[in-house]
């Protein structure tokens, strides 16, 4: 093959077909036909003598020739576009619907913040909130439900930072800020006036905050560790009712400490810190790919990992000096 002769317009269809690994997405998302897409497809494989792309019952899996190129073909198409498209965005006339998810007690401190801007900067732009059931938001951004996830995502986060299958990954991600887990309980609990021992911990009725409403948390793989267990009477699916029921029980929990004030009881629940080690809470923002050139969608994101957490349950603007 001579690059002399390959239609560059073969490239862009690859990048879509990539980004969506499906066709017949990539056909929407370049206004073209499923047909002409698996035309332009071949194409590109004769010249390139490889079959880039095998189809799955759910869409199309890379080659390893693919997933080495592709990344050579993003970048350049990124510079190119940014070379010859004007920056002509004027968020303030942008009319768009982001459709978002997160926890309740998440949506609780970074909505205030967002409606603001949105209220200030671009009055045309809407949000739709999507409920969180899992700390795998992937398949959501994958299938197009949602165009952004804010929140506590070990595993994916874990895996993106790693580097694992970076050059294929359709899944773009940011770290917002860092916290840490401690023990909830209301004020005159038994347990309040005294340090919390891990045997203590263990003898505690406990709730659990699942989304999924899976049994067993990140604190029953810490203490599945160290040979202990605890009873978990209670399991809810918000913080804001794990609040209310703590603050007016005998129960326990764990909690990201930057989400005690959404319960609104925090003036009723004493914090103590954990008698056995967990990691850090990463707050991390997720989009896909397909969304990262598009000028609402970066402005939204921009505008998120702009801000702060100030310390006591909001999020605010960074301080030029910060």
């Amino acid at each position: 093959m001579s690059f002399l002769t390959l239609d560059l317009n073969l490239l862009r269809v690859f990048d879509a077909v990539m980004t969506e690994q499906n066709l017949t997405r990539a056909a929407n998302l370049l206004a073209m036909t499923q047909p002409a897409v698996s035309n332009a497809l071949r194409r590109l494989r004769d010249a390139l003598g490889d079959e880039l792309v095998i189809r799955t019952a759910h869409g199309v899996k890379p080659t390893s020739r693919a997933t080495e190129l592709w990344p050579v073909v993003r970048r350049a198409l990124t510079e190119l576009e940014a070379a010859v498209t004007p920056d002509t965005f004027d968020v303030s006339r942008a009319t768009t619907t982001f459709r978002m998810a997160m926890a309740d007690a998440t949506a609780s401190m970074w909505l205030p913040f967002l409606v603001s801007a949105i209220e200030t900067e671009a009055p045309g732009l809407n949000v739709r909130m999507v409920p969180l059931t899992t700390r795998e938001p992937r398949p959501m951004l994958l299938r197009g439900d949602i165009d952004l996830a804010i929140g506590f995502f070990p595993g994916v986060a874990a895996q993106l930072a790693s580097g694992q299958n970076t050059a294929v990954s359709q899944i773009r991600h940011d770290r917002l800020y860092t916290g840490e887990y401690v023990c909830v309980m209301r004020k005159n609990h038994p347990l309040a006036k005294e340090e919390l021992t891990l045997d203590a911990y263990c003898e505690a009725h406990h709730l659990l905050v699942s989304f999924s409403g899976r049994a067993k948390g990140l604190m029953d793989d810490a203490l599945a560790e160290l040979g202990r267990e605890r009873r978990i009477m209670l399991t809810v699916n918000q913080f804001f009712t794990a609040g209310r029921v703590v603050a007016n029980s005998n129960l326990i929990t764990v909690l990201p400490r930057h989400l005690i004030a959404s319960t609104g009881m925090a003036d009723e629940l004493t914090i103590k810190d954990l008698p056995f080690d967990l990691p850090d809470v990463h707050v991390d923002m997720l989009w896909h790919e397909r969304d990262a050139r598009n000028p609402a969608h970066k402005w939204l994101r921009e505008k998120l990992s702009s801000s702060t957490y100030d310390g006591i349950g909001h999020i605010t603007k960074r301080s030029r000096t910060t």
